[in-house]
């Protein structure tokens, strides 16, 4: 398995890489390719994709963690530049209206209809239980929220706002052989949730975690609760998991983490 970081909150150390506050991952197993969320920016992501030699007509699917903009914005333009059809996995709920009260009022879903997507070339595959979509690639489907979650924003039902659980939060996991790697966009979930729920769909253990964790802010109590409880072999953090998160982990884990930036690759 290989994987390439195309869109992350901070560029590589190669000219011409754009960082900005996103997410978006090219997952390459056995011949087949998934991009894993699309970014805040189509121009951020076909830039980066330029760059490191990546096509968008390459792409065998699309694989999206949950329906923030952060990792959807790019799709729009994704899909209008490869022009043909391709599978889009994620959940039943990644259409969520969904907003955000702070620093101020604004709408954080997808921000565009199923139906522009589906006319650009979409074909949705939603599902929210646990599905092998190609050989050794499978979807989370939900995650069920055993220990603490990240959950952020609202959602508008009937008029009214309600807290938003992020149901739709999945993660991509890889069957690696012996041990598998699990990709999470944001992790809603909590990612003690996450690679439980991987490894009781798999029975194999964690080797890799690659992603955003939502750790930012966290207290010490939680971030002490990830180094004592996650059975993970190696995490590569990013997007939303936070500075001061991230020194307090590499701290406390040392080489067992490493942070993650465009044009950053991963071979396991």
């Amino acid at each position: 398995m290989r994987l390439t970081v195309l869109y992350e909150n901070h560029s590589g150390f190669r000219k011409g890489l754009l960082g900005s506050h996103g997410f978006s991952v090219l997952v390459e197993h056995d011949a087949v390719k998934v991009l894993v969320d699309t970014g805040t920016e189509g121009r951020v992501l076909l830039n980066n994709m330029e760059k490191l030699g990546v096509a968008p007509d390459e792409m065998d699917y699309v694989f999206i963690t949950h329906g923030h903009y952060d990792h959807t914005g790019g799709l729009k333009e994704f899909l209008r530049v490869r022009g043909r059809r391709i599978g889009v996995i994620g959940h039943p709920e990644m259409f969520r209206r969904r907003i955000a009260l702070k620093p101020h009022p604004r709408q954080i879903g997808i921000p565009f209809t199923r139906e522009e997507l589906e006319e650009l070339g979409a074909e949705f595959v939603l599902k929210s239980e646990p599905f092998e979509f190609a050989p050794g690639l499978w979807s989370s489907g939900e995650i069920p929220r055993l220990e603490w979650d990240r959950a952020v924003g609202y959602v508008e039902r009937g008029g009214e706002l309600r807290k938003d659980r992020v149901p739709d939060d999945i993660a991509l996991i890889i069957d690696l052989g012996e041990s598998v790697a699990v990709v999470t966009g944001c992790g809603h979930s909590g990612i003690l949730n996450i690679t439980r729920h991987a490894s009781t769909i798999t029975g194999k253990p964690i080797k890799a975690l690659v992603g955003g964790f939502h750790l930012i802010g966290a207290d010490r109590k939680l971030l002490d609760d990830v180094v004592e409880n996650l059975d993970v072999e190696k995490l590569y953090a990013g997007h939303c998991t936070g500075i001061d998160s991230y020194a307090y982990l590499k701290a406390k884990l040392g080489g067992k983490i490493e942070p993650l930036h465009v044009g950053k690759t991963i071979e396991l």
